[in-house]
């Protein structure tokens, strides 16, 4: 009996071993794994590096990827062995509707395994994860805290379709709806409630096409591609199930951990880069990699290139994890081209890397709490003192108004917030007229709340579209339930290029955090005893802001009203008492700031770190956080003015985009802070030009070197990959009229259709001939009859009609061109 015992034991050894198991992660319950995916060859390489990294993080228990293939595309399918696979139905289009949605495949899919895989009658507790994941760990849902009723997922806070009507629509329960997504990991007897929920609630959302607007669901495209992510909170709020959100377990690459903060998960759904160096899914949507024996992904930094380049330690763990994820592929890649039968390949440098030990230490499976992030955290918190505690929440606005001009700023800075880790959601507050909303094209380019235009103030007729801000920031305190517990306020004329947070720059409750104005003399003189009662109080700020939503609640009513007095104000407008040098109001919105705040005795702690104007010098060793492009800045011959570009459609456009700055290899090396500062201006530049190409690209431009004309408006939305993140993303903008030749409608050379000129020229020119032929051959006929008198042509010659408004106008665009509204 001992003997046969000892037998047993030693099968089920080896069956663990063989299943890819490790013995020692034996798991109490038994866990499985599921994925989704198409007959894609983009889904193919997600599905090499996902499965490499399920065995590298020795994730307990078996995996199945759910295939979602027609007939027709299963007969040059060949991808069958790259996972554990249960072939699911397709549904991309709907068998009903006809409506094309692939989305819908995941919760179809789980639907199917449930009825059809024995595993699911074998299986404790599920984990479910998208196809464009890299596993550092073992996900265990019992030590994540998942619960019976109570499943673990990860936070995505731009579904704020939980706040609103649509939650109301769509469940009988909007107050158990949560934000959630990414990781999923939850009981099987939970599963098997919401599965059917999930899908059915998918289409419900799908089909409820009124309600995709962005201000509704968060989508920035407006086309219901994120009614999947809908589908699975709502149903799971009607089968009752309340969420443990953690916010902690994945990460995207690009984004920043907090400290101490070791996530277990990788998902790569938007662009991130390292240096010089970067990545982005959707530039491999047809890659076939995964069969060409020895092609790997562009190699990243080494990690010693890494120390050298980004001293902050925290930063630095960030660029690790960004070269992690693509050299967990690339490795992965490598074992599945030796399965396929491909030759060795040659020795390189980089290869030498990932079979290298430091590589393997790199990559070992990951704890939630690894000793040596506990050592690394402890230092800081030493030199602190002070506890760890979790970290608020922030919100990030910009105000912004329906014009193109606005449109590629918005292009530009939705570009950089999502490379720049800038924690929490973002929205822009648009401000239009009711006409201009009728035309307006730009409404997909960010999460947007609408606000009713001031530019015309309503009571005394006054044109200054700068009100809107404060008026926005108000509209948007009264009609939205804000979760946050600090709100950054920011201009659109601004590249983010690091986070801005409150607890890096001190912010508390009662003291905003800012960055100086120093030309606002009037906090110094008679303006601010005229419009405040504490002028001590009056701090020359703005630009960036940092305030406690309690701080905000209070003030912002009050720096419209503010605004509004000061704007009245017109015996003070002289330059020598608000430092204007217009004379003409225009900054009235940021005195309305300050004296509005120092009304609440509001100080602020002023940053000379966060913010720098492309063309100043930089102060050494400093990593401003924020561009703010609002003046003209130059390098050498080149140089870039936000006015010139008052009334160019760049966003329209396709292709269009700014001219292109010099290469800093060209720059001079003998002046270190003049090379700073260009250094800094050329990347400004080219991440407003970068913004502009990714979003030609998602517009889905025709390819520019095409018989195409590249000025196509292209305002209709495309139809997205499965999954993109938060934003794929997006993005990542808005505009005076220029000469044709500064505007790039096309980053590549047209191409003339010489052939149609050509037979263009010769159907008009026999059309010409037959023409005359005609009439001779009528005059002909007609030569015994004499024509008398001629017909007199008038000539209408267009008036030109003087509009009451057009002096202001003018001189409201002479002195933009200096200055803007956001300086």
């Amino acid at each position: 009996m001992a003997n046969f015992l000892a037998f047993l034991m030693l099968v089920s050894f080896w069956v663990s071993f063989i299943s890819g198991q490790n013995p020692g992660l034996e798991a109490p319950y038994r866990i499985h794994t599921l994925f989704s995916v198409e007959c894609q060859n983009y889904f193919d390489w997600q599905t090499v590096g996902f499965m490499h990294s399920f065995k590298k993080a020795q994730q307990p228990g078996p995996v199945t990827r759910l295939l979602s293939c027609t007939e027709e595309e299963k007969k040059n399918y060949k991808g069958m062995d790259l996972a554990p696979t249960l072939e699911v139905p397709s549904m991309s289009r709907h068998p009903k509707t006809g409506d094309w949605y692939p989305a819908i495949n995941k919760p179809a899919g789980i639907v199917h395994w449930l009825k059809h895989s024995k595993d699911a009658q074998s299986t404790d507790w599920v984990v479910i994860l998208d196809a464009d994941m890299i596993l550092r760990g073992p996900i265990i849902p019992w030590e994540l805290g998942a619960e019976k009723g109570h499943p673990v997922a990860a936070y995505y806070g731009y579904l704020i379709g939980c706040d609103n009507i649509l939650a109301k629509m769509h469940t009988k329960h909007p107050e158990l709806c949560d934000k959630v997504g990414g990781l999923l990991a939850m009981h099987i007897d939970d599963l098997r409630v919401l599965a059917p929920l999930w899908l059915s609630k998918t289409e419900e959302v799908r089909e409820d096409r009124a309600h995709w607007g962005t201000n509704i669901t968060g989508d920035i495209y407006g086309t219901g591609w994120i009614s999947e992510m809908y589908g699975y909170s709502f149903g799971a709020a009607e089968a009752g199930l309340r969420h443990k959100i953690n916010d902690n377990l994945m990460i995207y690459p690009g984004y920043t951990p907090q400290p101490g903060v070791e996530p277990i998960l990788l998902h790569y759904g938007l662009p991130f880069s390292v240096g010089n160096w970067s990545f982005s899914k959707l530039e491999h949507h047809e890659d076939g990699i995964v069969y060409e024996c020895g092609r790997l992904f562009p190699e990243p930094p080494y990690p010693r290139e890494i120390k050298l380049m980004e001293p902050d330690p925290n930063k630095r763990r960030a660029l690790f994890l960004n070269i992690e994820c693509i050299n967990t592929m690339n490795e992965g890649l490598l074992l599945q081209h030796a399965r396929n039968g491909c030759p060795k390949p040659k020795w390189s440098k980089y290869l030498s890397f990932l079979k290298s030990k430091t590589f393997a230490k790199l990559t070992q499976p990951k704890l939630l709490t690894p000793p040596r992030m506990q050592t690394e955290v402890a230092k800081e918190v030493k030199e602190i003192d002070e506890p760890i505690k979790p970290y608020p929440k922030i919100h990030t606005l910009f105000s912004t108004e329906c014009t193109t001009y606005f449109d590629w700023q918005t292009v530009g800075l939705m570009h950089s917030f999502h490379l720049s880790g800038q924690p929490g959601n973002i929205t822009r507050l648009l401000s239009c007229t009711d006409e201009d909303l009728k035309q307006y094209k730009g409404h997909d380019l960010a999460p947007t709340h609408y606000v009713p235009s001031m530019s015309r103030h309503p009571l005394t007729g006054d044109w200054y579209p700068a009100i809107n801000k404060p008026a926005a920031v108000v509209h948007w305190l009264n009609h939205v339930n804000v979760d946050a517990e600090y709100i950054v306020i920011l201009d659109a004329d601004m590249i983010l290029r690091g986070p801005i947070t409150p607890w890096e720059f001190k912010a508390a409750r009662g003291r905003p955090v800012s960055t100086p104005y120093e030309y606002l003399i009037g906090c110094d003189n008679e303006l601010a005893k005229l419009h405040t009662r504490h002028p001590e109080a009056c701090d020359k700020v703005g630009g960036v802001i940092i305030m406690h939503i309690d701080d905000l609640r209070e003030f912002a009513l009050l720096w419209l009203l503010k605004t509004e007095e000061v704007r009245a104000d017109k015996a003070h407008y002289a330059t020598n008492i608000t430092g204007d040098i217009y004379e003409s109001g225009w900054i009235s919105e940021m005195y309305g700031y300050s004296f509005g705040a120092a009304e609440l005795k509001l100080r602020h702690l002023i940053s000379n770190e966060i913010l720098i104007y492309p063309g100043y010098v930089p102060e050494p060793d400093v990593k401003y956080r924020v561009f703010h492009y609002g003046l003209e800045f130059k390098v050498g011959n080149w140089s870039f003015d936000k006015a010139k570009w008052r009334e160019a459609d760049m966003v329209n456009k396709c292709w269009a985009t700014f001219p292109d700055p010099p290469d800093p290899s060209t720059l001079e090396q003998t002046d270190e802070n003049e090379l700073q500062r260009d250094l800094l201006s050329i990347e400004c530049a080219r991440t407003l030009n970068e913004a502009l190409r990714l979003h030609h690209k998602r517009r889905n431009c025709p390819d520019p070197t095409a018989l195409s004309n590249p000025a196509l408006d292209t305002t209709k939305d495309i139809a997205n990959s499965r999954k993109v993140g938060r934003f794929s993303k997006t993005d990542d903008i808005e505009s005076n009229p220029v000469p044709r030749n500064h505007s790039q409608e096309s980053s590549k050379p047209k191409v003339r259709d010489g052939l149609f000129s050509t037979l263009r020229f010769w159907v008009i020119l026999l059309w010409v001939f037959s023409g005359l032929g005609f009439i001779l051959v009528m005059l002909a006929m007609c030569s015994g009859y004499t024509s008398k008198g001629s017909s007199k042509g008038k000539s209408n010659k267009s008036r030109r009609r003087s509009y009451t408004g057009f002096l202001k106008t003018s001189a409201r665009d002479r002195q933009g061109h200096k200055s803007d509204t956001s300086l």
